[in-house]
């Protein structure tokens, strides 16, 4: 017997999370660590599950994430949007409500590159009248 499972990828600043679902117990896998180790910050642990709640799916399915680049917030966050497409897949009914909740917008915002012949990305060398 073939179990179904879900992909979907998330993407948030240069953090990216592979997310792989399947019907289970509600266990979740972040890097082969359960999510609570992985992410301390109760905020980040509130993020990863936000998807599920609203979908009320929380004991429902086993994840697996693959998460790597950027730090902690970043991939929390690449997290939860991977885990809402994933959810998308298995119920398209969930869209409006994950949606209204912003959770399947992508958050494009990453640090800007550092321009030549300058000290940094906005920032300029001081100027000198005379």
């Amino acid at each position: 017997m073939a179990t179904t499972t879900y992909t979907a990828t998330g993407r948030r600043k240069t953090s990216i999370a592979q997310v792989r679902m399947t019907p289970g117990s509600g266990k979740i896998l972040i890097n082969g660590r359960p999510y609570d180790e992985y992410f301390t910050v109760v905020a980040q642990q509130s993020a990863v599950l936000r998807p599920l709640e609203i979908a009320q799916s929380r004991n429902l399915f086993d994840i697996a994430v693959n998460a790597c680049g950027g730090g902690n917030s970043g991939q929390a966050g690449a997290t939860s949007l991977g885990i809402a497409r994933a959810l998308l897949q298995v119920n398209a009914e969930l869209r409006p409500s994950l949606k209204k909740d912003g959770l399947l917008t992508r958050d494009p915002r990453m640090k800007e590159r550092k321009k030549p012949g300058q000290p940094g990305a906005r920032k300029r060398f001081q100027f000198s009248k005379r």
